[in-house]
């Protein structure tokens, strides 16, 4: 099993949702997608699940982490809510170090961070979406928040920002001479969270929080973020208002996210969340696949089970 951060909610809603859910899919609107499917492929390691027309899921495991849309004349807009990043879960370090030494030997641009409690890189496939490749490392320290700004707690109880210059030799020290570069990510990689643009703060914890019922771990005020999970992960969701304080959402044509999705995990817990959503006065679409509705924002969100989401591709 995934060594994973858990941590203490700074509040747990009265509807709590379900422990267990997960992050499932993104889903994201591109204007090459064979360029796309190229790049998740070589540069991730990603599997072509399937692919319809327009539209493709990678992934790993059999399950979809990456779908994405071809859309004709889409644009690139700035100063909008949306998705800021998704995050890709890697089971160990071996397994990141290896899809960051790829990574370099591309020469594809990236940003090694070590956050930590977790080691983690950033890029941006060729459209501009952002991408976080990440292992986890609970046992090096731990995310606190103090004063609205956060900090990490290092296991020896030092503190740091949790933005250091990761140790790669450190990290390429869990490869081998035998390791090879070009295999595909290991079945266990999965999502591990989204990062949201968000148009207000208190707007979006109250949805999520609230409304959802997702575990609050805190708001940096100072550093204009807060972040949600189910069953206290140090946050399956984040969300800043870094594109301004009421940032408006794209337009219909704009590339990037179509929506997200969060895997709860049974179809009981599917129609208990039916239940709060109507008691609730939420509006949103029951479809094939799930429960589909919006936040504050307008970022848009699937509510579903693993097994409804693969069975409607």
């Amino acid at each position: 099993m995934m060594n994973v951060s858990v941590m203490t909610p700074h509040a747990i809603a009265a509807d709590r949702i379900h422990p267990e859910s997960l992050p499932g899919y993104i889903h994201i609107k591109v204007a090459n997608l064979e360029n796309q499917i190229l790049f998740y492929k070589t540069a991730i390691g990603l599997e072509l699940n399937w692919r319809k027309d327009q539209t493709a899921a990678m992934g790993m495991g059999g399950r979809d982490l990456v779908r994405m849309t071809q859309i004709q004349n889409g644009k690139r807009y700035r100063g909008v809510t949306g998705m800021y990043h998704f995050a890709i879960l890697f089971p160990s370090r071996r397994e990141l170090a290896r899809v960051i030494a790829r990574l370099f030997a591309m020469k594809y641009t990236n940003y090694p961070t070590d956050h930590i409690m977790t080691k983690t890189t950033y890029l941006d496939d060729p459209e501009g979406n952002n991408i976080e490749l990440y292992c986890e490392s609970p046992e090096d320290g731990v995310n606190e928040i103090s004063n609205g700004n956060f900090f990490v707690r290092r296991a020896d109880g030092s503190t740091s920002d949790g933005r250091e210059a990761m140790d790669l030799d450190a990290l390429f020290s869990n490869l081998t001479e035998d390791d090879r570069l070009d295999l595909s990510a290991p079945p266990e990689t999965r999502m591990g969270h989204f990062h949201l643009y968000t148009a207000n703060l208190n707007d979006t914890l109250r949805f999520y929080h609230d409304v959802l019922g997702f575990d609050d771990m805190g708001t940096a005020r100072g550093f204009r973020m807060g972040m949600v999970s189910a069953g206290a992960y140090h946050h399956h969701i984040g969300y800043n208002t870094w594109q301004g304080e009421g940032a408006p959402p794209p337009p219909a044509d704009a590339l990037g996210l179509l929506y997200y999705t969060f895997n709860l995990p049974n179809a009981d817990e599917l129609e208990r969340m039916d239940g709060l959503l109507e008691q609730k006065g939420i509006a949103f679409e029951r479809r094939p696949d799930g429960l589909f509705l919006r936040d504050p924002s307008q970022n848009a969100l699937l509510l579903t089970t693993a097994e409804l989401a693969e069975s409607t591709k």
